[in-house]
């Protein structure tokens, strides 16, 4: 056995697998513990009552009937064509196995040099290391038991190192081998591309050529088509289950199974989680008993997004010490709370422009709705510039990277009192926190967003108005190096093919489309009919075209490039310094003297509480900012500042006109408004310059008042 756990010859395969459990290792690490599996093992079917039987024959007929109906409204597809169809969709396979033999070769290049690297470092040198250590102590050794035992050890670091000989020879062959290849290997690469971009473009035009255009753009089958998919994705035996319950409950579904218009909502949104349609329904009219509102327009559409979400119930990320909090979230009450805050005007502007799927990814989280408004209050106190960025990339996700600090080392200070949010503010931690924060951030200002893990890191995906953009990762992130497990209609089956990034990505560019997309779906619920894979591939080939007349552009990811600062004009009103009768002197954040306008580490932007604030940057190298006014008299002044923090155990030093410094201990206000305890400093009458100075965590200040002390 080699180092590290690495083998030599036919052990190779041992070696794989230690790779990869290292890397699943390191995902668990990373991908927060919120996003585990949401489907457990199916309990046992309830027994059917004699209702239950008939509802079950009538959906069973419904089903059969509505499935028949599809089958007759069908184009016939030439026999001819389809053929040359499959025969494109072939070769287009065949290109894409080429094009990936190609980069597998690249890959094996640098696979190689690591192996080699290893080979020579870890094991050869790790042993040779071992080896003299070990006969460094033979030396020294006084005892014959001594002696024999570091016998024995030396030749086991002897054996390593010829395993790791033996491993070298192995893996330089394999680098040498690949290595042969590298001269051609860019143009075989080029030549694979260019084969693989015709052979797309000649399906797709094969695709095209089956005749079934008029059908697909047609609306006519969407009533027949959205009730098969209810009915196959709910399944009659689970539908008799829920309706066997009540005259109520088999009311909810005999009213779904005769509104085609909302059967196709559903159906267009990815359908019901789990395929609960039963629960879904129920949701739905109890919201809509809540309010009056919820039946029309963007807010009806919310509503039937919550329902769809939440007929698995979703487990309520809750503080540890609030035990008598409800374990899973109240889905009416997070339909009202978001219906609320959007008449409130308190959450994006381009919430009224969502759809029912794209709703799913607000409404869809685990938080308590007061940790949402915790979040906005937060953000608008401590960095408004965040909310009222024009770039929708970094609206509101920028304080993922600004304020976290990376690591689980102070996970341990989590506090019980304190919401999930609330603690990875003020304590960071691992890739898969920040996620999380991510996450809850965007979705508390009505953001979709999903989580988006890749091999050994966790990022998200997140709506804007230009398309979906990935976060958080690093400066060499891209679509197609990660998963969207857990985005409405997913399989939720982890690293699945058809959860990869570059596949949700196409989804949301044809989405986008509005009317267009249901074409895409028209032809993939007819694969389904059908058991027919050519559907399914001629539902891909439209939306990929789509996509092209669409002109869809695909975003880059962002993760650690440069965000230009928010820039706030500073008017005289903003700096006016006041004196009150009883002498009290206001001086707020923005009349700095020093300096005057905003840096990359203390930055001047609008307050909630009017005028303007200063923030103090987290991360940040040794900060000071100075105050240059008039004090009506000399003496003693009581020091308080108006500030916010998100984290604890924060200081802000101040000096009076160069003298000795004073320690200002900050609250710890978990992101909202609050005064610090008063310190006592010494001014003279007439000009006095105020210095404060700090190095830590982010800070927000919104003014300083000195009251004379007497």
């Amino acid at each position: 056995m080699g180092m590290n756990g690495y083998s030599v010859g036919k052990k190779g395969l041992i070696m794989k697998k230690i790779v990869m459990l290292t890397v699943l290792v390191v995902i668990a690490m990373c991908i927060p513990s919120a996003v585990a599996a949401e489907r457990s093992a199916k309990p046992e079917a309830a027994p059917l009552t004699q209702v239950g039987e008939k509802l079950l024959a009538s959906y069973t007929d419904q089903l059969t009937v509505v499935k028949a109906d599809i089958a007759k409204s069908l184009p016939k597809i030439n026999e001819q064509k389809k053929s040359a169809y499959q025969k494109a969709l072939d070769a287009e396979k065949a290109a894409e196995n080429e094009l990936k033999a190609a980069q597998q070769s690249m890959g094996d290049i640098a696979k190689g040099q690591a192996l080699v690297a290893h080979a020579k470092g870890e094991w050869i040198g790790g042993a040779d290391k071992g080896i003299a250590e070990t006969q460094a102590k033979l030396k020294k050794a006084k005892t014959q038991a001594e002696r024999d035992a570091l016998q024995k050890n030396l030749a086991r670091w002897q054996k390593n190192r010829q395993d790791g000989v033996d491993a070298l020879k192995e893996r330089q062959a394999f680098l040498d081998k690949a290595l042969s290849q590298k001269p051609k290997l860019p143009k075989l690469i080029e030549a694979a591309n260019e084969k693989l971009a015709n052979a797309k473009e000649n399906a797709m035009k094969s695709a095209n050529e089956l005749g079934i255009g008029a059908f697909l753009a047609s609306d006519k089958l969407d009533g027949k088509l959205a009730k098969y998919q209810v009915l196959a994705e709910a399944t009659p035996r689970e539908l008799a289950e829920f309706a066997q319950q009540g005259r109520t409950q088999e009311g909810l579904i005999t009213t779904l199974l005769s509104d085609d218009d909302l059967m196709i909502q559903i159906a267009i949104a990815s359908g019901v989680r789990g395929g609960k349609y039963g629960p879904a329904m129920k949701i739905y009219n109890d919201i809509q008993k809540a309010s009056s509102k919820a039946n029309s327009g963007e807010l009806q559409r919310l509503a039937l997004a919550v329902s769809l979400e939440h007929a698995i119930p979703k487990v309520q990320d809750k503080a540890k010490a609030n035990i008598g909090a409800p374990a899973t979230v109240n889905p009416v009450n997070r339909y009202l709370y978001f219906e609320k805050a959007y008449l409130n005007n308190e959450l994006d502007p381009a919430f009224n422009m969502l759809s029912v799927w794209d709703y799913r990814m607000v409404v869809g989280g685990g938080a308590p709705d007061e940790s949402y408004t915790w979040g906005r209050k937060m953000l608008a106190n401590y960095r408004p510039d965040q909310i009222l960025r024009a770039d929708y990339k970094w609206r509101y996700v920028e304080s993922v990277r600004s304020e976290l600090s990376s690591g689980g080392q102070n996970n341990k200070y989590d506090q019980d009192d304190l919401s999930v949010a609330q603690n990875i503010l003020k304590n960071g931690g691992s890739c898969g926190r920040k996620a999380v924060f991510g996450g809850f951030i965007l979705r508390s200002f009505g953001i979709p967003t999903t989580n988006r893990p890749q091999r050994g890191h966790a990022t998200l995906v997140h709506w804007t108005p230009d398309g979906w953009v990935l976060n958080l990762g690093t400066d060499r992130d891209y679509w197609g190096k990660g998963w969207v497990p857990n985005a409405p209609g997913s399989t939720l089956r982890g690293k699945a093919d058809s959860n990869k990034d570059t596949v949700f990505l196409a989804l949301t560019q044809a989405r986008m489309t509005g009317e267009p997309y249901k074409q895409v779906w028209r032809a993939k619920t007819v694969g389904a009919v059908q058991a027919s894979g050519i559907w399914d591939s001629v539902s891909l080939y439209r939306q990929r075209a789509i996509i092209q007349e669409a002109k869809a552009k695909t975003l880059a990811a962002v993760g650690k490039e440069k965000v230009d600062i928010v820039k706030a004009k500073i008017t005289e009103a903003d700096e006016k310094i006041s004196v009150g009768a009883d002498g009290t002197i206001t001086i707020p954040a923005a009349a700095c003297s020093k300096p005057t306008k905003s840096t990359f580490w203390l930055k001047f932007m609008p307050s909630n509480l009017g005028g303007k604030q200063l923030h103090c940057s987290y991360r940040g190298n040794f900060q000071t900012f100075e105050y240059t006014f008039n004090a009506p008299k000399a003496g003693k002044y009581a020091l308080t500042a108006r500030v916010v923090t998100p984290s604890w155990k924060q200081h802000l030093t101040v000096k009076a006109n160069g003298g000795n410094p004073v320690d200002i201990a900050l609250p710890y206000t978990v992101g909202m408004w609050d005064k610090t305890q008063p310190v006592e400093i010494t001014m003279t009458m007439g000009k006095n310059v105020l210095t404060f100075s700090r190095k830590g965590k982010g800070l927000t200040i919104r003014d300083f008042t000195l009251k004379p002390v007497n």
